[in-house]
């Protein structure tokens, strides 16, 4: 056996020995590191998580009491014959056979189907024309005056805006009629004639609500590039034919929320003729609101009055579906 062989098969030399252990424990270093840093990464994340519920929580929780609870306890209580007075007594679907057969009910949902198309179409276009107007060549203070006192109308309370209406429409000293006997228009019954009546409660609902719509498409309006107006222009395309060629199409999403919002919001209204016309003359501008509110607060039938509220809910949602099944054809996305 040769020296090299010798040498090949002895005890390991302590420098080597010394390079094992160095990797070795390098390798525990490591492995102690990647554990440590899983660890913390972990807890970062329970505590991001823990984090996010304790911030979605208060919204959570108040959704849950203050709507999911109520459209659960209508359903229930629709099944139900209730005068506060008296026990509950089931009633079954008999509330939905009465009111279904109830000729105010159905006068009122009509009335709110009326007033719905003209209330929202008309918001819509003058929210649209004024936020086109506001969004051209103009000082930037000039911008911000007309902004704010679009907006202002709808931080007011509807029962006082319709209360000052009231007056405006008088068809004895209102203001309103008055300006149209000086330009030889006739006096108009606003209040006291059915067409007249559903008019002056369109406009009222109005006046307070176009705001909304109209901050939302100025921002729309903001968000559309201006190189292609421009590149419009350059092509002979006058101010009508660009904005119904770039503007409304572009503005196409924001005319979907400011459609749907608008028409939630119109299927529930009730302060404008409460106020205004107290659902008459006749029933000619009852909504289906009103008779909820008459239905349980005057006559105590509480079990009639949320199966209504449930008919209410069930359009409501039919319509916002329909909507976004619409907009899959009719709104394009940048």
């Amino acid at each position: 056996m040769t020296n090299t062989e010798i040498r090949s098969v002895g005890p390991e030399p302590a420098r080597t020995r010394k390079s094992h252990r160095n990797r070795s424990n390098r390798r525990t270093g490591q492995t102690r590191k990647a554990s440590e840093s899983t660890a913390a990464t972990t807890i970062r994340t329970r505590g991001t998580r823990l984090l996010a519920v304790l911030f979605l929580a208060p919204t959570v929780v108040g959704i849950v009491v203050f709507t999911v609870v109520p459209i659960v306890g209508s359903v229930v209580l629709s099944l139900f014959q209730w005068d506060v007075i008296d026990d509950p007594r089931w009633a079954g679907a008999a509330n939905y056979r009465e009111i279904l057969t109830d000729s105010t009910v159905l006068v009122s949902f009509r009335n709110t189907l009326v007033f719905m198309v003209l209330a929202v179409a008309l918001q819509l276009l003058i929210a649209l024309v004024l936020a086109i107007a506001v969004n051209g060549r103009m000082p930037k203070w000039l911008r911000s005056v007309f902004r704010s006192a679009f907006f202002f109308p709808l931080v007011l309370s509807a029962a006082s805006i319709s209360v000052v209406m009231k007056y405006l429409f008088n068809q004895d000293f209102g203001p309103v009629n008055w300006l149209l006997g000086t330009v030889g228009i006739p006096s108009v019954s606003w209040l006291t004639s059915e067409n007249g009546a559903m008019a002056a409660v369109v406009l009222a609902y109005v006046w307070q609500q176009f705001g909304f719509s109209f901050l939302l498409f100025v921002g729309g309006l903001n968000n559309i590039p201006k190189e292609v107006h421009e590149a419009a222009s350059l092509d002979g395309a006058s101010g009508v034919r660009k904005h119904l060629a770039i503007t409304l199409p572009l503005l196409s999403p924001t005319l979907l929320v400011a459609s749907v919002v608008g028409i939630i919001n119109a299927l529930q209204v009730f302060e404008q003729p409460y106020v205004l016309t107290a659902g008459g003359p006749g029933d000619s501008t009852r909504t289906v609101v009103m008779v909820i509110y008459e239905t349980a607060f005057e006559q105590l039938r509480f079990g009639e009055a949320s199966a209504v509220g449930v008919l209410l809910f069930a359009l409501i949602m039919a319509v916002t579906a329909l909507q976004f099944r619409l907009s899959r054809r009719y709104v394009h996305y940048q």
